[in-house]
């Protein structure tokens, strides 16, 4: 993508997850930013959500819009910000961020603070990372139903049916308010109790009840279900049954890619013609495939994943790319060389194939409950 203008570069950069060499981190990237980004876009989205329900007609085209816009803010709340609060590290402040965490936690109704953080710490970066105790591994076995042994198009198959399900979408709705209500911190229900009882009274009282149901709630569970699953089956890939040491940071950072989107640009070479139908359908893919897999699946710092999972402490998070891309350039001290998928199907299939080829005793569902003491219904939050 080099052969396009300068200016596009470092929007490129944010697209793609990848910088161009000699890019530097941009200074207002910070913890504060990614936080008032993510809460003004749910902001503005619910916004022009209203706006089309209010107008109708024509108007309610802008429920597109309005919903991704709503989810983009969401999904960086919890994949990027929450995240970063359940290892104290947002603004490396306990208290904040766990007031934080909280707060996110009720509004969201995910999985309690508390209970995410302590669980994403022990069981997820710790020795048990992708083994039986680990949420992500737990995700797939027991909420996607996908085991060692299935193929790649099996898996597909029970993944797309399962995010066209409503019986899906229910029980998972049921999951989450369950991994949040029960246990959580009395702060967070209040907050859960005060938001949610406070729109439904006002939206009952006035009359304007769907819109709170069109234009919260529905990116809130559906969607934001649809996004989550689509994540998951990106995050991280299964150990082959051909290692045998299952430790150390060359184990561990082979486990982790990073998700970079987008395509090549046509070659300047190619005839007028052909270089002509060439960038229409790159134009049409950046448009219609990579960015709306950015923009509502990969949002945030989740294209880089394998830099957290490398360094989960790091004050220099909130510049994920880039920081990301200097370590690269360093060639990773103690680590193994970073990998990479371009795209979210192939992203996809590489986890799938891993999975296809599992160890299936490692992975045997009927052994969780001898591993862990995890409520299962906790396995269907990110």
């Amino acid at each position: 993508m080099r052969v396009l203008p300068g200016f596009l570069q470092y929007p490129l950069t944010i697209f793609t997850g990848k910088p161009i060499s000699g890019q530097g981190p941009l200074s207002w990237w910070t913890p504060g930013f990614h936080l008032a980004g993510a809460c003004s876009s749910m902001l503005i989205g619910t916004v022009i959500s209203t706006v089309g329900l209010v107008l109708s007609g024509f108007w309610l085209l802008l429920l597109l819009p309005g919903w991704a816009v709503t989810l983009h803010g969401m999904r960086n709340l919890r994949m990027m910000v929450y995240h970063q609060c359940a290892h104290r590290n947002m603004y490396r402040r306990r208290r904040l961020d766990a007031a934080i965490g909280r707060a996110t936690s009720g509004l969201l109704i995910i999985q309690h603070f508390g209970r995410y953080s302590k669980e994403h710490v022990s069981d997820h970066h710790a020795a048990h990372h992708m083994t039986l105790r680990d949420p992500t591994v737990q995700a797939f076995l027991v909420s996607l139903d996908l085991h060692p042994g299935m193929t790649r198009r099996r898996m597909w198959r029970r993944v797309l049916g399962k995010i066209f399900s409503p019986w899906f979408h229910l029980n998972f709705m049921v999951a989450r308010i369950r991994s949040f209500w029960h246990g959580s911190d009395i702060r967070e229900k209040a907050i859960a109790v005060t938001l949610y009882g406070g729109a439904a009274t006002i939206t009952i009282v006035t009359g304007t009840w769907h819109i709170l149901l069109v234009a919260w709630i529905v990116p809130l569970f559906p969607l934001f279900q649809v996004s989550n699953t689509l994540r998951l089956c990106v995050k991280h890939t299964f150990p082959s049954q051909d290692v045998t040491v299952h430790r150390g940071k060359e184990y561990f950072g082979s486990l982790t890619n990073a998700i970079f989107i987008g395509e090549p640009a046509p070659s300047p070479d190619l005839p007028t013609a052909r270089r002509l139908a060439a960038w229409a359908r790159w134009t049409t893919r950046m448009l219609f495939v990579h960015a709306p897999a950015r923009y509502l699946v990969l949002t945030g710092d989740t294209v880089v994943h394998d830099y957290h999972h490398r360094y989960p402490a790091t004050p220099k998070w909130a510049n994920y790319i880039f920081e990301r891309q200097l370590d690269a350039d360093r060639g990773s001290p103690g680590w193994p060389p970073y990998h990479q998928a371009w795209g979210l199907v192939p992203a996809v299939n590489l986890v799938f194939d891993s999975l296809s080829v599992a160890d299936p005793e490692k992975y045997d569902v009927e052994r969780l409950r001898e591993v862990s003491k995890r409520e299962l219904f906790a396995a269907f939050d990110d």
